[in-house]
């Protein structure tokens, strides 16, 4: 893919979310006539979060922008130091930072400017003193190497245009025996090249999503040991509501993705 393509991307998702950030309306941002914007907010429950856990954190946290529930893959141990990919609101942030304490840390990372004003507002309502919220991307992590005990993400790497450049850098600040723990869109297979080109389907979580195969493949040649890509059978449901204009879930679903670094 050429930097201009990549960067005109960049700029489309950055704009997208930061409308829905300064908005109240919960959806994954997408304006194609394909979609139905009320249908677009996906039930916490759905993706797998415990009534407790939802209440745990501040309101305005959680905004329904997820397809899965990364803290249930994740084993978060206290004192552990988590880093979260496309932190958002701060919902997983400060789920995490519950199970590390305060002996361990927290680190969001996001590039849309309007996402971290929110989710600094929602931690000092929590009184959360060992998260912290940076501005950057995740293909380049304002985070130092080997610093990261686990990484979590949900429905996030799909956004970038350059997924072997995620990894790559995930890879980089996971200290030796370090993990990835994510929940992410996966291809079943392609989509129509419609789709693919469309600009708003891409902020919306479907066009920018791999095939298994060559998530493996990014994941491999980054360096990880260990990996495992389950799909979510389930999610299929929540997620045939997300377009009207064709049987999306025969092509997308939401899955886990586990890796180690082992040196």
């Amino acid at each position: 893919m050429k930097e201009l393509e990549k960067d005109k991307i960049k700029r489309k998702v950055q704009e997208s979310y930061g409308k829905v950030a300064n908005s109240q309306l919960q959806s994954n941002c997408c304006n194609s006539g394909c979609c139905s914007i009320d249908e677009l907010a996906n039930n916490d429950t759905q993706l797998g979060y415990s009534k407790e856990e939802q209440n745990s954190v501040p309101e305005g946290a959680s905004m329904g922008l997820g397809c899965g529930n990364p803290q249930a893959i994740a084993d978060i141990k206290e004192g552990e130091t988590v880093l979260d990919l496309g932190s958002g609101g701060g919902f997983d942030c400060f789920l995490a930072a519950q199970k590390v304490g305060d002996a361990g840390k927290v680190i969001g990372v996001d590039m849309t400017t309007e996402m971290l004003t929110k989710a600094r507002v929602n931690a000092e309502k929590g009184n959360y003193g060992n998260v912290e919220f940076r501005l950057g991307e995740i293909e380049n992590l304002p985070v130092a190497d080997s610093t990261i005990d686990l990484i979590i993400s949900n429905c996030v790497v799909n956004l970038s245009p350059d997924k072997q450049r995620v990894f790559k850098e995930a890879y980089r600040v996971l200290k030796n025996g370090g993990r990835l723990a994510i929940s992410d869109i996966v291809l079943l297979k392609e989509l129509p090249d419609e789709i693919m080109n469309d600009l708003d389907m891409y902020s919306a979580c479907i066009s920018g999503s791999s095939l298994i195969n060559d998530l493996q493949q990014y994941l491999e040649l980054a360096g990880f040991k260990n990996i495992r890509i389950n799909t979510k059978e389930e999610s299929r449901e929540f997620i045939s509501k997300w377009v009207t204009c064709f049987d999306l879930h025969n092509y997308i679903t939401s899955a886990t993705i586990e890796a180690e670094k082992i040196l």
